[in-house]
Parts: structure tokens; C-alpha cells; sequence
């Protein structure tokens, strides 16, 4: 049978269909979680800029969390569940900061923190504070009222990351390094004279080691909330054999039409978890495209 534009123009809806009923139906019982915070997102550092004029931070490999005051809230809209002893003397403004144990347990730290209920594991996490939102002021004017804020609360699982300067691009790379050598994650840059932005800004920039890799599709994940009746991640499986999610990167038209079963890929991430998988991995290209 020969295949007409019309014939694949049928058939392309029929696939589009076909994805739409699938992720419908894995959709069901998923319980919408609570409006997302507004928070500030960050660009990624580029040489050339005059790095004097920021405030130099570990990213540290937690679960971003928002404090508003009474709960917290992950970046996605979920309500954590910590224990009252937890969140006991945390201040009445909110915060934004990490969940965190300490640098490569990450998986511990999200085990921890995403189960339904309350519980001693709770014991090992701190909120490291890295932004006040409602502030008001320039960051460096919030780099000393966090640190006012923490020594002032009575709150044992409380506490900020440090920030500190630089004066040259060559001590950036050599404190970048230091952190690297120590499994850190990279280093934040954020602009002394910047208000809190919400969105991606180039105010706050992040410094991190990047790795490609290729992958093949052999499933779909249902997307939710905007996303809802489209693609939410990409399920694939590395050239290792492992398999995982990849979300982040996807365009519009790619949720809506994304990449065929057993097409490859190529995608960015930031390491590997302890058991081989690629952290934040981010969606590129299909591999076949490279050369068009």
C-alpha cells in the first residue's frame, strides 16, 4: 500500500489520539497538587561577565522547598509533611531555600521528604535558606537579613547557606573546583543589587558541570496540570541499560507529537545518583536531527 499525505496526515492523528487516551488513563486517581510558589528560577553562567558584583553560593543538591510562613511547599506545589518539631520557631515571612542533608544524598533527602505523613526521618533534614521573596530590598541587603533572621530564630532546623564574593573570574573557577572536589553540585551567582524576580533571570545564575548522552524512547508519562491530555516526560533507556524520565527540554509541538518509541535521543544531565541514573536529565534533540 502506498501512503498518501492524506494517509499520513490520518495516521498521525490516530497516533496523537491514541497517546491522549493512554495518558488519560494513567492520569487517573493523581491528585492535582496546590498552586506552584512563584519563585526565582536562574540562567546559566557565561564567561565575560564581572563577577565582582555577585554573591557567590554552593548549590546544594536538595529539594527546593518555599516556606510561606506556615508550610512548605515544594517548587512543583506539593505540601510537605514535617513534623511540628520541625518547623517549630521558623519565622512568619517566607523563605526559599533547600531541603537538605548533605552533599550526594539527595535521594535520601527526597525519600525523606515526600512521604504523606510526619516522621523521625525529618531529624536529618535542614531548610538552608537561600532568598527572602517578600523582602523588598537588593540581594545584598537580603544576604543580611537572612543571616539577622537565623541568628535571631529559635529554630534548630533552620539555617543558611553561605554566601560569599569574588573579585576575578580566575578565584570563581578555583572556588568552583574546590566544590566539585568536594561532590558538591556547583556554585550560584546572584546579582548584589537585584530585587527577587519570579521566573528565569539572568539576576541569578548557576555554574554546574553538563554531560550529553544518548538514549532511546520506549514509553510516555501523561503530563499534568497546562500539560494535562499532552506528554509529561519521555520514558528511556540509556546506553547502560538504565531506565528513567526525561521531561525537562520537551517544546510544546514535542509534547503534543513527541518522539516516536524506539527513536533516539540526546539529553543533558548533572551526574549520576548512586544508582547509575542521570540527575536532572534535560531533553536536546532527537538524535537523527543532529545533521539536518
Amino acid at each position: 500500500m502506498i501512503l498518501t499525505p492524506r494517509h499520513d496526515s490520518t495516521r498521525a492523528k490516530f497516533r496523537l489520539v491514541l497517546i491522549g487516551i493512554v495518558i488519560g488513563f494513567l492520569s487517573l486517581g493523581e491528585v492535582q497538587a496546590q498552586d506552584k510558589p512563584d519563585v526565582m528560577l536562574a540562567e546559566i553562567y557565561k564567561q565575560g561577565i564581572d563577577v565582582s558584583q555577585y554573591w557567590i553560593s554552593e548549590k546544594l543538591d536538595g529539594v527546593r522547598a518555599r516556606w510561606d510562613g506556615q508550610q512548605l511547599i515544594s517548587r512543583g506545589g506539593m505540601v510537605f509533611s514535617p513534623p511540628a518539631w520541625f518547623i517549630a520557631g521558623f519565622p512568619s515571612i517566607p523563605l526559599d531555600g533547600e531541603l537538605w542533608i548533605a552533599r550526594g544524598r539527595y535521594e535520601d533527602t527526597s525519600s525523606i521528604v515526600r512521604k504523606k505523613e510526619p516522621h523521625e526521618g525529618w531529624r536529618a533534614i535542614r531548610l538552608m535558606v537561600f532568598d527572602l521573596p517578600e523582602h523588598g530590598g537588593a540581594f545584598h541587603q537580603r544576604v543580611f537579613a537572612m543571616r539577622q533572621l537565623i541568628e535571631q530564630a529559635d529554630a534548630p532546623y533552620l539555617s543558611i547557606i553561605a554566601q560569599q564574593m569574588v573579585n576575578s573570574e580566575e578565584e570563581l573557577r578555583e572556588r568552583f573546583q574546590a566544590v566539585l572536589n568536594r561532590k558538591g553540585e556547583g556554585l550560584m551567582l546572584h546579582r548584589k543589587t537585584a530585587q527577587y524576580a519570579r521566573g528565569r533571570t539572568h539576576d541569578l545564575l548557576k555554574l554546574k558541570p553538563f554531560t550529553d548522552a544518548e538514549a532511546t524512547v520506549i514509553g510516555y508519562r501523561p503530563g499534568k496540570g497546562k500539560f494535562s491530555g499532552q506528554v509529561g516526560s519521555l520514558k528511556v533507556r540509556s546506553d547502560q541499560g538504565v531506565i528513567f524520565y526525561v521531561g525537562s527540554g520537551l517544546s510544546n509541538e514535542q509534547r503534543r507529537n513527541p518522539p516516536p518509541l524506539h527513536s533516539r535521543i540526546t539529553f543533558r544531565y548533572q551526574g549520576l545518583t548512586k544508582y547509575g541514573v542521570p540527575r536532572f536529565p534535560v531533553f536536546l534533540r532527537i538524535r537523527n536531527e543532529e545533521s539536518e
